[in-house]
């Protein structure tokens, strides 16, 4: 499972299939709107293609458009966005913008395929 950090840079992500939108546990946006909101729509989308007050994280991705935005109220839907904002926090931008979550060890040892995948990656892990 995966949390993101980033609105962007997470829904870029999803719809160019580098992350599946079901291993996605939470993303933790710096933003403040309401997918189902033409006006914050168009300046979440513009703000992320053109920048200006935003990094151009979809610059190219005019195309894209309704993907995106299908992607975000699925987050939405989902309970799966969380916007601190909304209750006045204002968290940074970081440069990286995935999390991955682990099942708790005495999970993964209830079965026996977890665990040994689990061993597995701790051993490649442990070699970078």
């Amino acid at each position: 499972m995966k949390v993101g950090l980033s609105l962007s840079r997470c829904l870029r992500d999803i719809v160019e299939a580098k992350v599946l939108f079901e291993d996605v546990l939470v993303v933790i946006a710096r933003t403040d709107l309401d997918p189902y909101n033409d006006a914050h729509w168009k300046q979440i989308f513009d703000g992320y293609l053109y920048g200006g007050v935003s990094h151009p994280e979809w610059a190219g991705m005019e195309d894209e458009e309704e993907h995106l935005r299908h992607v975000l109220k699925q987050l939405y839907d989902h309970g799966k966005l969380h916007q601190p904002r909304q209750f006045g926090a204002h968290p940074t931008r970081l440069p990286y913008y995935w999390l991955d979550t682990f099942a708790p060890e005495e999970e993964i040892a209830k079965n026996p395929a977890a665990q040994k995948a689990w061993d597995n990656y701790k051993l490649i892990a442990g070699l970078s």
